[in-house]
């Protein structure tokens, strides 16, 4: 009866210790993966944690706002309470009841946890809070917002709008239920916010990056529970309350590779094929080739960011092998399931958070591959200097070279497949760090006041565009503290001015703009005629009033006449306020006349888009191309 006591008031320790006001994290039940996964007939679920905070019916947070309205059926499904604690949650979420597919509240809680921890693990990955990429503090999000197979970010509707349809069964299927789809749009939305002009026309690369980003974090995000990746390797030996095990031969790469990333791509299931499972199959199943980013079906912005996703999951792959193999003795037949599990979940958030981190290592526009990867070995390098725990770098360099990626070329790096140095001949005296750690105006003042060394073009528009302190930890423990600008630069030249600048724009181009500039000069010509007809017929008022109509018409500008250049860069600042390095595209650089024959040919260099409505429509279009397997843009879709 002591016993029996004692226990009842440790559990209820436990409890107020989870409840405590003051505890940094709550934790919350989610889908593992997606409703169609089962174990022993139920769904296999997960407990994750995630920030905690006090949350009001909706849920609404201070970062994330639910909104479950449904616009297709223009129905409102009320505001949602969600349990307090863990401890209150109903049984059938913990036990992954399947009637919880059809429990309105349950799909609130879930994609409000997924989405809060995948902004905690960017915000730790970089080492501060992250804002949205527009002026409120919380993110919308619809989770039966449409009917619609079909999920997207919406920077228009400052949101995540998740879509629900009829499944083959004939029952509803929603795709806020599934983990990956959820973090996959929430990871746009992050990016949106850090990289504003990832969206928007620049090169291949950089138009599929945006897609296989998210694709990556998505998929490490469900790697990276220990309850998915047991179930993903498969029957085990042993007996069902001892140790189970897992044979050696299972975990060479070549058999992970089909447990883990075609079983994953397998029970994505036929429902939401289109959607995702399609896309990671072809992924994984792409052979690697140095010339397969050449081949025409891969400049589409979809195919393209498949061969990122390859890249970055076999790099996983090989270092989980290769961590689980090391570890064993010569001659040893099989590892513990949960070992292996446990492993491939801690190299899969420790690549992830490898990932997001790199983000601040990147250049703001014109990304390329050949930057990613480069950014993702330098900020590595930084913060975890040794490499053989899991061999990342090591794995990341061979799986992108396999495909034909390699490193950006330095000449003057410590590290070697790392961005040079910043200048040695940097001034300093005119400006203070401190207040450059939070004062765009005086890190504008360091740009300007080194803008030789920093090669900043003062014939073109400059604007910094953030300033973020930043406080990295390293699996380690190991602690950096560096302080991150992102500045961008925009020039509109004449053809005449890209001819003076040497940008090699295309010929076509530089002939459709000529035809242009005839056909406005003779509608020109024609209302001037009009209008001194209508003159000459008429008393001119003493004022002048039809004047000074004449003037302000004869000077209107032809904006189509002009071509926009966009360059930038990032400032990455140590602790000490010395520049460590200057990540940069430059706004009349040699790659800007490839980019612009790049645009001519894909349709999209006279596009005028407001930034705001076009990463909406972007973002929207190429999930819905993704979930039909299209194969080629249409000139619309962006």
């Amino acid at each position: 009866m002591a016993k029996s006591t004692r226990r009842r008031a440790a559990v209820r320790r436990a409890a107020a210790a989870n409840t405590d006001a003051r505890a940094p994290v709550r934790h919350m039940t989610v889908i593992a993966q997606d409703p169609s996964v089962l174990q022993q007939g139920r769904i296999l679920m997960a407990k994750v944690a995630v920030p905690a905070e006090d949350l009001i019916a909706g849920p609404m947070g201070y970062r994330v706002q639910i909104v479950d309205y449904d616009s297709t059926r223009q129905y409102f499904h009320g505001s949602h309470v969600l349990p307090a604690v863990y401890e209150e949650e109903p049984v059938e979420w913990q036990r992954g009841d399947p009637r919880i597919v059809n429990d309105f509240r349950f799909h609130a809680q879930n994609v409000y946890a997924l989405v809060m921890k995948t902004l905690a693990r960017f915000e730790f990955a970089l080492g501060r809070r992250l804002g949205w990429s527009f002026d409120n503090h919380q993110l919308k999000i619809a989770p039966h917002g449409m009917f619609d197979a079909n999920a997207f970010y919406s920077p228009v509707e400052e949101g995540l709008v998740f879509g629900y349809f009829k499944g083959i069964s004939g029952r509803p299927v929603f795709t806020g239920l599934s983990h990956d789809v959820v973090v996959h749009e929430t990871t746009h939305a992050l990016l949106d916010a850090l990289r504003e002009r990832y969206l928007m026309p620049s090169n291949p690369d950089q138009a599929a990056f945006h897609e296989g980003f998210a694709d990556v974090v998505a998929l490490l995000s469900v790697f990276a529970l220990p309850e998915v990746v047991a179930h993903l390797l498969g029957p085990s030996k042993g007996k069902p309350n001892g140790a189970r095990t897992i044979a050696q031969k299972m975990v060479r790469p070549d058999a992970l590779q089909k447990s883990a990333l075609f079983g994953l791509a397998d029970e994505m299931g036929q429902e939401l094929d289109g959607l995702r499972g399609s896309a990671l199959r072809r992924s994984a199943e792409l052979e690697a080739s140095p010339t397969i980013l050449d081949d025409p079906d891969f400049l589409e912005a979809h195919r393209r960011g498949e061969v990122f996703v390859a890249a970055v999951m076999k790099a996983f792959i090989d270092a989980w092998s290769e961590r689980i193999l090391s570890s064993g003795v010569e001659g040893q037949k099989a590892f513990p399931l949960a070992s292996v599990a446990e492993e491939g979940a801690d190299i899969a958030d420790a690549l992830a958070t490898l990932w997001i981190r790199a983000l601040d290592y990147m250049p703001p526009v014109h990304l390329t591959f050949a930057d990613a990867l480069t950014a993702a070995l330098t900020s590595d390098t930084q913060v975890r200097p040794d490499d053989s725990r899991y061999k990342l770098r090591h794995y990341l360099k061979k799986q992108f070279a396999a495909f034909g990626i390699a490193p950006v070329s330095s000449t003057r790096a410590a590290q070697p497949d790392c961005w040079d140095p910043a200048p040695t001949t940097l001034r300093y005296d005119r400006v203070r760090f401190e207040s450059m750690r939070s004062d765009k105006d005086e890190v504008f003042r360091f740009l300007w006041e080194n803008r030789k060394p920093l090669e900043l073009q003062t014939d073109a528009y400059a604007k910094v565009l953030s300033v973020r302190p930043c406080l990295r930890t390293g699996i380690d423990g190991f602690v950096l503290r560096e302080t991150v600008a992102e500045y961008y630069q925009v020039a509109r030249l004449t053809p005449s001015e890209l001819e003076l600048k040497k940008i090699k724009a295309p010929r076509e181009f530089l002939e459709h703009l000529n035809r242009l500039k005839a056909e406005r000069a003779a509608k020109a010509a024609a209302r001037a005629r009009a209008r001194a007809g209508a003159i000459a017929r008429a008393e001119l008022d003493s004022d002048g009033e039809e004047n000074g109509t004449a003037s302000s018409d004869a000077g209107t500008e032809d904006d189509d006449l002009v071509t926009a250049l966009y360059g930038g860069g990032v400032l990455i600042f140590d602790e000490y306020g010395r520049l460590k390095y200057h990540v940069h595209n430059k706004v009349f650089g040699s790659q800007q006349g490839a980019r612009l024959q790049y645009l001519w040919e894909a349709g999209l260099l006279e596009v005028k888009v407001d930034s705001a409505g076009y990463r909406a429509a972007r973002l929207s279009t190429l999930h819905r191309l993704r979930a039909i397997d299209a194969r080629k843009w249409p000139s619309e879709g962006w």
